[in-house]
């Protein structure tokens, strides 16, 4: 429950270009807060995933867009994997495998993909991008051991794929960032796929709630303190803010941050996820690696995608896409 104090809580305003993106994914049917009889309508109407279909999305790109079903972990169902290419692809290209975002309850691997087709188009990297299962049907372990099952298939077809594995990142957005931590995390612990960086854009990472920012946004802007307890408690369970939890389903959590793939960690300062993502990036230095942070002035959640030509927005993402082509020397 949110007390009075916390909604009278001081918090940094929003860039003033972003707030027609603010209200045009309100008109879209993208409430600030999301409760759990929210999740199944949501998903009915169309709101489970944003992008446009696959083959609209890349329209007369020269890309070609394939889909696989491939093992996913043991014991569980087959995962779907798509497969995006440049018509004339390279003998061993860079590739990115993508983890989409939506609160770990709606989405599907469509989503977060067009910030990706120029780099397909202008630097022939291939992208993969998992459709794993949803909390709360499928709460945890399910949705990251998905994304890493995909990724382990990856890695091993990647000469299939025409993919070089020495130049092979994960990322995503907002859960999908936090997927993408995990997986980073698991691929650590289990000795591969070995990873060359991670990328982690607005990346949902603590499931406790208990950061200044967390408290800060509650009943405005995209995915406030309300729509994050959703979201946890889909994938945990009720509770789970006072129990141990899997580091890998919350990195947050994790003590040991040594021995990880750079990392390019961004996010808005007006959002609940800014405190939790600026300590991450701390732990990682502290930790002896490389994180790259960016703290956008004005950013709601998810700014970087939704925010179309508003001056943070074009610097977000180009920051972003700059940290890509050094990381995967394009």
């Amino acid at each position: 429950m949110t007390t009075v104090e916390e909604r009278a809580l001081p918090r940094p305003p929003y860039d003033p270009e972003l707030l027609p993106m603010l209200e045009a994914a309100a008109q879209q049917g993208l409430p600030s807060s999301i409760t759990p009889e929210m999740i199944a309508p949501m998903r009915e109407t169309g709101n489970d995933g944003w992008a446009p279909p696959i083959e609209e999305l890349i329209a007369d790109r020269p890309i070609v867009h394939t889909e696989r079903t491939v093992p996913g972990p043991a014991g569980a169902p087959d995962i779907i994997l798509s497969i995006l290419t440049p018509a004339e692809p390279l003998a061993a290209a860079p590739a990115i495998y993508h983890t989409h975002g939506g609160g770990m309850i709606i989405g599907n691997r469509h989503d977060g993909v067009a910030g990706f087709l120029d780099l397909i188009e202008q630097h022939k990297l291939v992208l993969v991008s998992v459709e794993y299962r949803l909390a709360p049907e499928h709460p945890d372990p399910a949705p990251v051991e998905d994304c890493y099952a995909g990724l382990v298939w990856t890695a091993e077809h990647a000469d299939e794929l025409g993919i070089d594995p020495s130049r092979l990142i994960i990322g995503g957005a907002s859960a999908g960032g936090g997927l993408a931590a995990g997986v980073t995390l698991l691929a650590r612990d289990r000795g591969g796929p070995a990873l060359a960086g991670q990328l982690l854009l607005c990346p949902m990472l603590d499931d406790r709630n208990i950061t200044v920012s967390s408290r800060q946004y509650q009943g405005i802007g995209v995915w406030d303190r309300t729509s994050n307890k959703t979201g946890w408690d889909a994938l945990l369970g009720e509770g789970h803010e006072s129990r141990d939890v899997s580091v890998y389903a919350a990195p947050a959590r994790a003590d040991d941050l040594r021995n990880l793939p750079p990392a390019f960690i961004d996010v808005g300062s007006a959002e609940v996820f800014r405190d939790e993502d600026i300590d991450y990036a701390s732990r990682i230095w502290a930790a002896g690696g490389q994180a790259e942070l960016h703290v956008w002035a004005g950013g709601f959640h998810g700014f970087q995608l939704m925010g179309g030509q508003a001056a943070v927005s074009v610097s977000a993402r180009g920051a972003a896409e700059d940290w890509i082509r050094r990381t995967l020397s394009l």
